[in-house]
């Protein structure tokens, strides 16, 4: 079975320094990393995902930036392909549905991996989902941010496993780097 790996927003911005840090982007990204080598290996589709947010008011991944720039831990070689997008749904304005149609997806399936869980992970799952793709997404391969609601903080972590329990059974398939390498 080939299932193509898509790597979404991996990006300097979400780590230490950047214009807006995640809470634990190195261990996910190192856990990406892992994944991309193993596609590499094995010869698997690989799909990298970038958003550049082209406004005059972008407080991050401005266009020609260093933030921008896919993180170097994942970053693409060889003719593994990039779509940039826009919003927060990878499929949405782009060609990474023909990419993945191209590689085979249809058939077997996406293993997605990202930041942020709670925003374009969800958003381009739930959207794979619904276009008939089988979704896996690797869990320990994402991070968050925090956020709040109203008055009431929530941690990162919270925010994490909230949209992974959603998505989980009802849209993918979500289980950890070590089960998927296992």
């Amino acid at each position: 079975m080939t299932r193509t790996l898509v790597i979404i927003d991996i990006q300097n911005d979400y780590f230490e320094g950047g214009a807006h840090p995640l809470v634990g982007p190195d261990a996910a990204a190192a856990n990406a990393a892992r994944l991309l080598a193993s596609h590499r290996e094995d010869g698997q589709p690989v799909v990298h995902v970038q958003h550049v947010w082209d406004a005059p008011d972008a407080t991050f991944f401005a266009p020609g930036t260093h933030g921008a720039e896919i993180h170097p831990l994942v970053a693409p070689i060889g003719g593994e392909p990039v779509v940039v997008k826009a919003n927060p749904n990878a499929f949405l304005g782009t060609d990474l549905d023909t990419h993945l149609r191209a590689a085979g997806a249809d058939v077997d399936g996406v293993v997605i991996v990202g930041m942020m869980s709670s925003m374009c992970v969800d958003a381009t799952v739930r959207a794979a989902a619904d276009a008939g793709y089988s979704v896996t997404v690797a869990h320990d391969a994402c991070a968050a941010p925090d956020l709040s609601f109203g008055d009431t903080p929530v941690p990162a972590a919270q925010v994490h496993a909230a949209f992974m329990a959603a998505l989980d059974g009802n849209y993918a398939e979500v289980l950890s780097v070590d089960e998927l390498l296992g």
